[in-house]
């Protein structure tokens, strides 16, 4: 039987502090495979309904429901204790009536807040890549590893509101002086506000914006940022 890359656990001293774990109780903790986000910003479906959200007690009621199909994951059910779940991902719960999304909040690199119902079919992700492939047609690559042939006038850095699971683009957001974006790495992480200026980058230096964060303005990378809508955003962001 071949082997899946990856290790099935990890040491809870050397787990991300956004899962919001116990580091002393065990030794180990279960751990992300690799997936559609990278292992230090994901968090595994087992810690998410056990620490996270506290609806499972133990890591065997959490293989309980993920085995049974209750959780699904951008409107797909996932069955591995494994599966990491990341930015802008929404979970929904077999018979819970709320749904769920993974964004950063306070400082927090990854937290879930509650979205209506109605809102779990809609999806926010980013432009991590455009290339033209055979037939002359557009292949973008978003940051959650899919990727999909469109026609949509977008450039890499800037956000598509996707209709899940199907994976049709409904509204796209470039990231431009005047936009509303939400910083997802650092210190600012889940703050969001205006984009007053764009800089291209240099040998040195990343390509970079202004954003005005209420009384304050910060010059950040373009990577820790994420375009959420043109005056407000799109969808749910926050937990207000």
């Amino acid at each position: 039987m071949v082997s899946i890359s990856g290790s099935k656990k990890l040491k809870r001293q050397m787990a991300p502090t956004f899962w919001g774990i116990h580091r002393k109780n065990k030794r180990f903790v279960v751990a992300p495979r690799p997936g559609p986000h990278p292992r230090a910003r994901s968090v595994p479906a087992a810690v998410f309904l056990r620490d996270m959200l506290s609806i499972v007690y133990t890591l065997r009621e959490a293989k309980s429901s993920i085995y049974g199909g209750k959780v699904k994951v951008d409107g797909v059910v996932r069955k591995s204790l494994h599966h990491g779940i990341g930015l802008m991902d929404v979970v929904e719960l077999e018979n819970v009536g709320d749904a769920y999304r993974m964004v950063p909040l306070r400082g927090k690199l990854l937290q879930p807040i509650t979205i209506p119902p109605e809102d779990a079919d809609r999806k926010l992700v980013k432009v991590t890549s455009k290339v033209t492939i055979k037939g002359g047609r557009t292949a973008l690559g978003f940051h959650d590893g899919r990727t999909t042939i469109s026609d949509a006038d977008v450039k890499v850095g800037d956000s598509c509101l996707l209709r899940i699971p199907q994976q049709e683009i409904t509204e796209t957001i470039p990231l431009r002086p005047g936009c509303q974006a939400l910083v997802i790495k650092g210190a600012n992480a889940g703050m969001s506000g205006r984009v007053d200026n764009i800089e291209d980058g240099t040998f040195t230096l990343p390509r970079r914006a202004t954003v005005s964060l209420g009384e304050r303005t910060i010059e950040i990378p373009t990577d820790a940022l994420i375009a959420v809508g043109a005056d407000s955003p799109v969808i749910k962001v926050d937990d207000s």
